[in-house]
């Protein structure tokens, strides 16, 4: 299941910090900004509850990572999940196959960026949309959240990341406010509908 909560400025921050496990705490810490710590306990968060909703675990196991830096639960291989957020909401994704999520914000469109990180194709279909912001943001979190799932950046080519993705299901969200992508390998496409649990 999808998790999503865009209201990160409704909890106690520092009551929140005291109930995410150590690792987790030294992590927000890091961040100097509190909107920035409050969207890694807020991510953190969706993910407790899918957890305990789906699993019945109280607790988060400690991460481990990959050798792509794909974030693991300890001890739970057969769980695999997904985390992410921008300036105005935070993601989580729960599943039993590999699985990747990301969530970004219709920032000012740049054609300049756009034409490094799209391919000819896709900059079509952006440069024809009445809203090309919209179209470059699906776009990416489609980028994003493959990436999040394989750890491969293919070489880091970007713009043809897209190019071969027949293995591979995408379901995209679009709210007034940001633009989320979910993506499962297309062998989990039976197992698990696109769903999605919010906090508007």
């Amino acid at each position: 299941m999808i998790y999503i909560d865009d209201h990160i400025w409704d909890f106690d921050l520092q009551e929140a910090l005291e109930n995410v496990s150590p690792q987790r705490r030294t992590y927000a810490l890091r961040y100097r900004q509190e909107r920035d710590q409050r969207l890694c306990i807020a991510a953190y968060r969706l993910l407790q509850q899918a957890l305990w909703q789906e699993h019945g675990m109280a607790q988060v196991p400690e991460f481990y990572y990959n050798a792509a830096g794909k974030p693991l639960l300890n001890g739970h291989p057969e769980i695999h999940f997904s985390l992410s957020h921008c300036h105005q909401a935070v993601a989580c994704v729960l599943s039993d196959q590999p699985v990747g999520i990301d969530v970004e914000t219709f920032d000012h469109y740049s054609q300049e960026v756009a034409s490094r990180v799209m391919n000819d194709n896709e900059m079509r279909q952006i440069l024809n949309s009445p809203h090309p912001t919209i179209a470059f943001t699906r776009l990416w979190t489609m980028k994003e959240s493959l990436f999040k799932l394989t750890g491969d950046d293919h070489g880091g080519d970007i713009a043809h990341m897209l190019d071969d993705t027949a293995q591979y299901h995408f379901s995209t969200l679009i709210t007034p406010h940001y633009a989320l992508t979910h993506c499962t390998t297309t062998q989990a496409t039976s197992k698990q509908a696109f769903s999605l649990k919010t906090n508007n």
